[in-house]
């Protein structure tokens, strides 16, 4: 705390010390005030500007202090001055007032509040600069509310002072006015109770609901206007309730639920149904992984008492067996079992012409129009390709392309190149390693898997390393070209060019939102790297939401089903209840070999948005299970609350990590701490107890040792 904030509070202290010490709550008191009405009147007739300076001056000092006696304080301004000239002053006095209370709380106490709920309190300063204004007006509205308690609590947030002042001015008008008015007539009021009746907080609360209705009838106009320009074409009628954009995670999603509650769907899907997860990213790069790892097990079987094999294998059979796997897996997503569900299902491009209607141009050459209540845009993201010279000259594929490509190769790539560390960089870099190629991965940043703690990153590099991936972080792509018929990736390390030759080069570096070829601009719906939306997941209009890749911020097939259930049932029952999307426990993996594994927050994000966190560690090495599996390594790394057991977040690397991970996310989203983890039976022997004595970890780091100490010696005693 800085001198000027410990001299502020010394002096508060001593001003709200000398208050109760000289017991000066006497004067602010009801009889009081009737038994000096006389008198003060009196000396508003001999000396008026006088004492209206002094009543300002106490007004001001006893609603900047937080003072009990405001009501006894405004009744004497009607008493003394008469309605009008009272509700100047008491209304001028009681803002500045609580303007000084505001700015004390923010001086004294803001720093240290941001510090310790960094994150919490940027969601509420979120908030504050989109309506803040609105719910201060609000609450002032309402004087069930205690004024002080608003002066201290918006003194918190990142509310300007001059929004404050005359939010509060406006708003404490009314009951302000209530109050002098009652001091006019204080020679018949009997107690306070007289003001505050039951009809009276009534008629307040009723005045704070007014605003939360207009505000209702506001948004109704507001969306009236955004359908102005289509009002002419507005169906009176509509042929479905839903229109489904895209037939990956979200918008199959999407569509099963909408046929699940017997609304009538259509899902338009141009290729693969299933989307990119099923046809290039996570169902191929996993079949990928397991024929790529045994690869490797094979190699080191002396881990395992057996004899060291180098895998023969054909590298057409490898290929041959993702596309198997995808053929297996394709009849969850198929167009057979979504009709069987009730969903009609088209082949084609859907485009929007208005906010109800949607033109397919149909696979087989026909188009057709359809008219819905509501849509879900579900169109899903593409690879990023960077724009690098000579990059179309030399070739390239993309964690999308690569297994068509491949799968018509003979050898695994002997020299390939691998742009990006983020994931699927390094998951793929890794399994064509362990197959054979000779794998350089070029990450730009700093290290590979930037979104993780560091020692996540560079345990990960060891690994790829250790499997033979020549890993270069901090290398900039620069350009390709063709030197002497080989194909070469020009990079930048440390001011100097360095050159790689390849025979193969993966763009990894990251995935963007489908946002052109379906009709948003045409309807003026905002883009950025996603679409707009709201936190219902609406767009502009409010019968068209975005779900999935396409809407962001998560790039997870499981965040896309999760805000699918957002979308679906907004759309279906917004006009009753609109639910929230809710992102508050988001878990993801990286695949490679430790797996990577979290949920929440980890070191690094909690440093960022300066929230308060302890760190309970355990070493997978010292799990029986682990040990049996020779796959004793990795770690689990728990943020905790200071002091307490509840999980702010979970990082796992290990074997199985995701897996693992899954009974953290259950305890955080149903608020469950570390305690009814270590409180739980764990099957012996499994690498699920691994989450059971991280938790007795936390527990033996915060044991009572007092408490111990007392009962060892009655232990002792026991023992005569």
């Amino acid at each position: 705390m800085r001198l000027r904030q410990i001299v502020l509070l010394l002096l508060l202290a001593l001003a709200i010390g000398a208050f109760v010490a000289l017991d000066l709550g006497r004067f602010l008191s009801f009889e009081q005030l009737k038994a000096s009405q006389a008198s003060f009147a009196q000396l508003h007739v001999e000396q008026p500007l006088a004492v209206a300076a002094v009543y300002f001056l106490i007004y001001v000092l006893a609603t900047a202090l937080s003072i009990p006696g405001a009501v006894v304080i405004t009744l004497a301004g009607g008493a003394i001055f008469g309605l009008w000239p009272g509700l100047l002053i008491v209304s001028f006095a009681s803002t500045v007032g609580a303007t000084l209370a505001f700015l004390a709380s923010r001086f004294l106490l803001r720093d240290w509040v941001e510090a310790r709920f960094g994150q919490r309190l940027a969601d509420i300063n979120a908030g504050v600069n989109r309506e803040g204004a609105f719910y201060l007006f609000t609450l002032r509205l309402i004087p069930v509310v205690p004024f002080f308690l608003i002066n201290l609590l918006m003194g918190l947030t990142r509310m300007k002072t001059w929004t404050y002042y005359w939010v509060s001015q406006l708003g404490m008008l009314a009951g302000t006015a209530v109050y002098v008015n009652a001091g006019t007539q204080l020679a018949q009021l009997e107690s306070v109770k007289g003001i505050l009746s039951p009809v009276l907080l009534g008629s307040f609360v009723l005045l704070g609901i007014f605003p939360l209705l207009a505000r209702r009838v506001v948004a109704a106009v507001q969306k009236r206007q955004v359908y102005v320009r289509w009002a002419s074409v507005r169906p009176k009628t509509f042929d479905r309730n839903l229109i489904v954009i895209g037939g990956g995670a979200g918008g199959l999603v999407s569509a099963y639920i909408a046929a699940a509650v017997k609304a009538k769907v259509t899902l338009i899907e141009a290729h693969k149904m299933g989307g990119d997860c099923l046809n290039y990213g996570c169902v191929p790069s996993k079949a990928l992984i397991k024929s790529a790892k045994l690869a490797q097990q094979m190699r080191h079987a002396s881990k395992y008492g057996l004899s060291d094999a180098a895998p023969s294998f054909s590298f057409k059979a490898v290929m041959q067996r993702v596309h198997d796997v995808i053929k297996a897996i394709a009849p969850h997503d198929s167009i057979e079992r979504y009709t069987g569900l009730g969903v009609e299902v088209l082949q084609g491009y859907g485009k929007l012409v208005n906010p109800w209607t949607v033109e397919v141009a149909l696979n087989d050459g026909s188009t057709q129009r359809l008219t819905a209540r509501s849509i879900v845009i579900a169109a899903g993201a593409r690879p990023f390709v960077p724009p690098l010279p000579g990059l179309n000259d030399v070739g390239y594929v993309t964690s999308d392309t690569l297994w068509e490509a491949f799968a018509k190769l003979d050898e695994v790539p002997q020299r390939l190149v691998v742009l990006g560390g983020g994931p699927i960089g390094c998951e793929l870099a890794q399994s064509f390693a362990r197959l054979g190629s000779h794998v350089t991965q070029v990450e730009m940043g700093a290290r590979i898997m930037i979104r993780e703690d560091e020692e996540v990153s560079e345990l990960a590099k060891a690994s790829l390393e250790a499997d033979g991936v020549q890993v270069l972080a901090g290398h900039k792509a620069l350009r390709c070209e063709m030197v002497d018929g080989e194909k070469t990736l020009v990079v930048e390390h440390a001011g100097a060019e360095q050159r790689i030759v390849f025979d193969q080069l993966l763009c990894a570096v990251g995935r963007v939102a489908r946002l052109q070829g379906y009709g948003l601009e045409d309807l003026g719906i905002p883009t950025h790297r996603t679409v707009d939306t709201n936190e219902y997941l609406q767009t502009i209009y409010p019968n068209i939401y975005a779900a999935g890749d396409v809407a962001g911020p998560f790039q997870f097939t499981h965040t896309a089903a999760h805000q699918a259930w957002y979308a679906a049932v907004n759309a279906l029952f917004g006009e009753w209840k609109l639910f929230k999307a809710d992102y508050s426990v988001i878990p993801w993996a990286t695949f490679i070999e430790p797996e990577v594994a979290r949920v929440g927050l980890n070191e690094q994000e909690a440093k960022e948005q300066n929230i308060a966190y302890e760190v309970t560690k355990y070493g997978i090495d010292d799990l029986d299970r682990a040990i049996a599996d020779s796959e004793a390594h990795g770690f689990v790394k728990v943020l905790t609350m200071p002091g307490k057991d509840k999980i702010l977040g979970v990082t796992i690397v290990g074997a199985h990590a995701a897996d693992l991970l899954a009974e953290y996310v259950l305890a955080m989203k149903h608020g469950l701490g570390l305690t009814k983890i270590l409180g739980t039976i764990h099957t012996y022997p499994t690498m699920s107890e691994a989450n059971k004595y991280a938790a007795g970890e936390w527990k033996r780091a915060h044991a009572p040792q007092k408490l111990l100490a007392w009962v060892k010696k009655y232990h002792d005693w026991r023992r005569g």
